[in-house]
């Protein structure tokens, strides 16, 4: 029998935010997928953690890291999903992702803020192609004079091999966006060295022509590069569809399944399709909350009602909905019996954190 699993990243609204965004969403299949549920579980991450829920997830579900307890409560703290192998695998490069360990490599813009740096959305960096090679090959002999080759994988997505970097603790660009960068950056005996790296290319850009090009037309400058993902080994021997997100996420997936519709999910996903629903993630980390409704209401009609619609007439026996933000997770698995449980009342209030 088929079995589904949805991960939805950010489709769990802050909690102060919650109320209104209910009130404003009518999604009567996803209040039946939520409520008539046969298990349930919710976690609480810890505030020091260095990758967002649905990222640790992701690792799990690629093999990459132990899968977390069975237990509901508070899970601690780690460092960056290790996922630079397996989306340098996804870029084509396999025999490369198969050797070495891998870092994944984002060009991007630090800004200042009235007291300390953060690191702005690299999804607005609006980096075209031209920049990118121009920018990444300027920095490329820096990383090869430390034995650390680049590999461009697209205009956001770079890849450093270093090999005695493996004890390097960072975190992910999508957990320290709009965040105190001094609080985040990479831990453990050679962050020094990476230090300097950053520094040494965040001053070989400073004046770059790509740079006085971007500012002279309004864009921001790419000044510095985001460091994080650390990783050995190849591509994993399965992953799951994502439909939506940056693109090393989109890289993770079997290339058949990339922007999947339900339907192909269902009958090219094998007995247990996953897939990773990337649409949410842009406007919640950039609290644009109306866009977040309007995607909101399309992945009710995309995926929520024929999800529903296939339980109910027996394609799928079991779907599990992985909700999570940026420190809770929550996790509802429903079925056809449980579908039946007609004295639950459909309803969203599970939709906060």
């Amino acid at each position: 029998m088929t079995q589904i699993t949805l991960a939805l990243p950010f489709a769990l609204p802050p909690s102060e935010l919650a109320p209104d965004l209910h009130r404003a969403l009518e999604l009567p299949a996803l209040a039946a997928l939520l409520s008539r549920t046969a298990t349930e579980r919710r976690e609480t991450i810890d505030s020091g953690a260095r990758a967002l829920p649905y990222e640790t997830w992701l690792s799990h579900t690629l093999g990459l890291t132990a899968a977390a307890p069975a237990t509901q409560g508070t899970v601690e703290a780690e460092q960056s999903a290790p996922l630079a192998a397996a989306v340098l695998a996804g870029f084509g490069a396999v025999p490369a992702a198969a050797e070495g360990h891998w870092f994944i490599v984002h060009p991007v813009h630090v800004q200042m803020a009235r007291t300390h740096l953060t690191l702005a959305d690299p999804r607005q960096l609006r980096l075209d192609e031209a920049e990118a090679r121009a920018l990444y090959e300027s920095a490329r002999p820096y990383f090869e004079e430390l034995g650390q080759p680049l590999i461009y994988g697209d205009a956001t997505t770079w890849f450093m091999r270093a090999d005695a970097w493996q004890g390097l603790r960072t975190a992910s660009p999508d957990c320290v966006t709009g965040m105190n960068l001094s609080d985040w950056m990479p831990e453990g005996e050679h962050a020094i060295a990476a230090r300097k790296l950053q520094n040494e290319i965040q001053m070989l850009w400073y004046e770059h022509p790509v740079n006085e090009a971007r500012q002279a037309r309004g864009l921001p400058p790419v000044n510095s590069f985001w460091l994080w993902g650390g990783a050995s080994g190849g591509q994993p021997s399965s992953a799951p569809a994502v439909i939506a997100g940056q693109p090393w996420l989109r890289a993770i997936s079997p290339a058949p399944l990339r922007d999947a519709t339900f339907d192909t999910l269902l009958a090219k996903g094998g007995t247990h399709p996953m897939a990773v629903l990337g649409q949410l993630i842009e406007p919640a980390i950039a609290g644009e909350w109306a866009a977040w409704l309007d995607h909101m209401r399309a992945l009710e009609q995309q995926w929520f009602a024929p999800l529903l619609a296939a339980l109910r007439d027996g394609r799928v026996s079991r779907a599990t909905l992985v909700l999570s933000h940026r420190h809770t997770s929550a996790s509802y698995t429903t079925s056809k019996l449980a579908q039946h449980k007609f004295w639950r009342k459909p309803t969203l209030t599970k939709l906060s954190t």
